[in-house]
């Protein structure tokens, strides 16, 4: 590894901080140097998610030395996975506390420790064309998902002109497939109740086909302003932005088609691709985090007209911010019935009140989605 690439990890991982997630720590480095290289950037923020991905398994030398000794772990890990035993990453992969609070699994463990993949959504009917200008792209599946690839090359996808055009998003495979649960039509009335940077909204967007009407909303201005950025070059005109603190009083008064909650979560969904979060995560920031989920929840169902939908979302696999809440809400709204859903990643899935997505199978972040269906009486 290059001496100034060793810098700049360095320099990330020392940034980074329960406050400064490593991703974030990790941007800022990157757009102070001058004169890096893609592949420079890529090396570097290889060597930082190593780091974390590796921690466990690191002396407390310095930290040079212990980002090369943990991209040797990595590179090992992805020629020969087996030299690793199950044992082995039980202990050292996750906190001793995730065990307490969801089930935990020798695949899972192992899903964890590799390099994730890259995934875009292409714009409706778009994708062979993209596909054919950026090459590198694998459909998802062996029955293919609609719009969704798998890229593996390495172009800066985002000075790329077909992004540049709004032609695709880079979105999770299994944020799509929230999207896809939705199954919103043109001329729906959506509010995405916990929308951040849009990139759900968007999709919903693609799914109504510009028309109709979608509310978005969340308590950050700063995000809400990124979210009409990415509208404007994604070319979205249906949808209004409004603040909401989530609580009781609603930003309209509007009844909605459909109603989204993603709601803002533990994030442990997303460990194989943010491996800092695994050490800044603790049970407290869930058990906080579930009862925010329950009041958003039980707030934005007031929004529902009859007959419509309500669709909750979260990127973790911990039981108090996925069944546990489904459950309280079942007891705490009777007016509302579990609607049938199934897993779009996997054709032919069972129907059921709600879907569990893990990265061992879907390869992309795991996800909890439910849903329920307002009575019409």
């Amino acid at each position: 590894m290059q001496k100034q690439n060793l810098s700049l990890a360095t320099q990330a991982i020392l940034a980074a901080s329960r406050t400064r997630p490593a991703d974030a720590a990790l941007r800022g480095v990157l757009r102070a140097a001058k004169g890096l290289s893609a592949a420079d950037g890529r090396e570097v923020a290889g060597a930082v998610f190593s780091y974390f991905r590796w921690h466990q398994w690191l002396s407390a030398h310095g930290t040079e030395e212990a980002i090369l000794r943990a991209v040797e772990l990595a590179e090992r890990f992805r020629i020969a996975p087996k030299t690793f035993s199950d044992d082995d990453l039980a202990a050292r992969a996750v906190p001793e506390w995730a065990s307490l609070e969801m089930d935990v699994s020798a695949a899972w463990l192992r899903t964890l420790q590799s390099t994730p993949k890259l995934w875009l959504r292409a714009k409706r009917g778009r994708g062979p064309t993209i596909c054919e200008h950026l090459w590198d792209c694998e459909p998802y599946g062996i029955t293919p998902l609609p719009d969704a690839y798998c890229y593996t090359g390495d172009r800066d996808l985002f000075q790329t002109p077909e992004f540049q055009a709004g032609d695709f998003e880079i979105q999770d495979i299994s944020s799509q497939a929230v999207g896809l649960v939705c199954a919103a039509v043109p001329g729906e009335k959506w509010w995405d109740a916990c929308a951040g940077e849009g990139g759900k909204l968007l999709h919903l967007s693609d799914l109504m086909r510009n028309k109709g009407l979608i509310i978005a909303s969340d308590r950050s201005e700063p995000r809400l302003r990124r979210l009409k950025q990415r509208a404007a070059r994604a070319g979205v005109f249906n949808y209004r932005v409004v603040t909401w603190n989530g609580g009781r009083k609603l930003p309209v008064k509007t009844l909605f088609d459909g109603v989204l909650v993603d709601a803002p979560c533990s994030g442990i969904g997303t460990w194989q691709r943010n491996p800092h979060a695994r050490w800044t995560t603790t049970p407290s920031d869930i058990d906080d985090l579930a009862a925010i989920q329950r009041d958003l929840l039980n707030h934005a169902a007031a929004a529902v007209r009859p007959g419509g939908k309500l669709i909750y979302a979260v990127c973790t696999l911990a039981r108090k911010e996925t069944v546990e809440n489904v459950a309280a809400f079942q007891e705490s709204q009777p007016g509302f019935e579990p609607l049938p859903i199934s897993n779009p990643l996997t054709p032919g899935a069972p129907l059921g009140a709600h879907v569990v997505m893990f990265p061992q199978y879907t390869a992309g972040n795991g996800m909890f989605v439910a849903a329920w269906k307002r009575a019409k009486a």
